[in-house]
C-alpha cells in the first residue's frame, strides 16, 4: 500500500468529508440574507440617512459627513459582510462558524423584538426568518460530521 505525497515531500492531509446538502443550503440562504439586507439598506435606510438627528451618548447627532460615512458602514457594510463571512466559513466547514451565527441569530432575535414601524419589523423579520434557517441547517445531525476537527492519519 503506497501512501501519496504532494509536491513538498509532505505526506497528504485527509480530506474533509464533500460538504453535505443542508450546509449548502444554509451557505445560500446567508447569500440570500447578504443580498436582503443590501437591498432593504438601499431601498429603505440610505435615501434618508441624510436626516440624521438626535443624540448618542449625550453627544448631539447630525447629518455630517462623517456621520453619514459611519452610519453606512455600521448599518449597511457591516451586517452584509458579517453574512458573507459566514458563509464562507460555514462553506469551508468552520466550527467556530456554526456557533458565530448562532451568536448572530440571537442578536437578530432581539433586533425583531425591539423594531418598531412596519419596514423595520418586516426587514427584521424576513432577516430572521433566512437566519433561522440557515442556523438550524448548519445544526442539523447531518451537518455535524463536515464541522468535526480533522485529525490526521
Amino acid at each position: 500500500m503506497s501512501q501519496s505525497y504532494p509536491s513538498t515531500g509532505q505526506p497528504a492531509g485527509p480530506l474533509r468529508p464533500p460538504v453535505p446538502a443542508p450546509v449548502l443550503t444554509a451557505v445560500r440562504f446567508m447569500y440570500g440574507g447578504a443580498a436582503i439586507t443590501a437591498v432593504v439598506f438601499l431601498v429603505t435606510v440610505l435615501p434618508v440617512v441624510g436626516d440624521i438627528h438626535g443624540r448618542l451618548f449625550g453627544h448631539r447627532l447630525s447629518a455630517t459627513p462623517l456621520t453619514v460615512t459611519l452610519f453606512i458602514v455600521f448599518f449597511g457594510l457591516v451586517p452584509v459582510a458579517l453574512w458573507l463571512w459566514m458563509a464562507r466559513a460555514a462553506g469551508r466547514g468552520r466550527k467556530w462558524a456554526r456557533i458565530a451565527s448562532t451568536v448572530l441569530f440571537v442578536l437578530a432575535t432581539l433586533e425583531l423584538i425591539g423594531s418598531r414601524g412596519v419596514v423595520p419589523v418586516v426587514s427584521a423579520a424576513l432577516t430572521w426568518l433566512i437566519g433561522l434557517a440557515a442556523v438550524w441547517l448548519l445544526w442539523r445531525p447531518v451537518s455535524g460530521a463536515y464541522f468535526k476537527p480533522q485529525r490526521l492519519v
